[in-house]
């Protein structure tokens, strides 16, 4: 199987890449440094004839930079999906797309499920939800994959607050389960590893790291980590962006286990190397460099 990486220059696509070049599958990289001015007219030019399955690592899940950048989330989450699923379908591809748990209100009292609808309260999951619902539609073999928390996105959080020596608001409200961008790469390699072996089943599936917790509590297990500074202060209160955060996102992730038989790794397992991936991160950006 030709499988084609769309990816961007964060972490995600270059951790797929080292593990799908691991196994037998033809793999090709798609670099698309930036979506918002991507050219959706030329998808012929970037996507070889001989792919069987594109997989878009475009992983958004930051409703905050969303709403700073609407017109760019549009482009990113929603026009470019769908253009990739239109060239799909004519040409007989199949297409692995990433979601999130903002596709939900959180008024739910328990975990959602794969078949629950989305009531999106954010900008990211609006055009998240609009993008499943067409993919549906546009394209039968496809696999949707909702995701839990980007568990960089706190880490990065926790961060800046200790560099400005100022106390760290998350709501304790807010429950939900943090993934690492390692135990995502993991997931979708297994998910894509089976489709190769004949696997004929699409749909949507949800993945997040065992145990779910509150933005607090998880505010405070990341500022116990040994380069982090002890002198910062989280606190339980709603900070101005905690609008955003719906108050539940809890996934059951069940549908994967059953179908894939991909269990969920504890999130905590993933902190130090999720922080030392953002410790590359960042020297690679202060030296001019990408970090793929």
């Amino acid at each position: 199987m030709h499988v084609l990486v769309v990816h961007d220059y964060g972490p995600l696509g270059k951790l797929l890449l080292e593990r799908l070049r691991d196994t037998p599958l033809q793999v090709s990289p798609l670099l698309v440094s930036n979506p918002v001015s991507a050219d959706l007219s030329a998808l012929e030019n970037w996507i070889p004839e001989d792919t069987d399955l594109i997989v878009n690592a475009l992983w958004q899940a930051d409703p905050e930079a969303a709403e700073r950048d609407p017109e760019g989330t549009h482009k990113t989450v929603f026009s470019l999906p769908l253009a990739i699923a239109e060239f799909a379908r004519d040409r007989g591809m199949a297409l692995f797309q990433l979601s999130s748990c903002y596709v939900f209100d959180g008024r739910k009292q328990s975990g959602y499920l794969a078949s629950n609808p989305g009531q999106p309260v954010n900008e990211l999951g609006n055009w998240q939800w609009e993008c499943e619902q067409a993919l549906r539609t546009l394209l039968p073999r496809h696999i949707i994959l909702r995701t839990g928390w980007s568990l960089s996105r706190f880490i990065r959080k926790v961060q800046a607050s200790s560099a400005a020596t100022e106390p760290l608001s998350l709501p304790g409200r807010c429950v939900g389960q943090p993934v690492s961008v390692r135990d995502l790469a993991r997931v979708i390699v297994a998910v894509i590893q089976q489709l190769d072996c004949g696997a004929e089943v699409w749909g949507t599936f949800q993945y997040a790291g065992a145990e779910e917790i509150s933005l607090y509590e998880l505010g405070l297990a990341i500022a116990s980590l040994p380069e982090i500074p002890e002198n910062l202060h989280v606190v339980d209160s709603m900070p101005g962006w905690g609008a955003l955060e719906p108050p539940n996102t809890t996934l059951i992730c069940t549908k994967i286990r059953n179908t894939f038989g991909i269990k969920q790794f504890p999130w905590r397992t993933g902190l130090l190397g999720e922080l030392e991936l953002l410790k590359e991160e960042a020297v690679h950006a202060g030296a001019g460099v990408p970090a793929t």
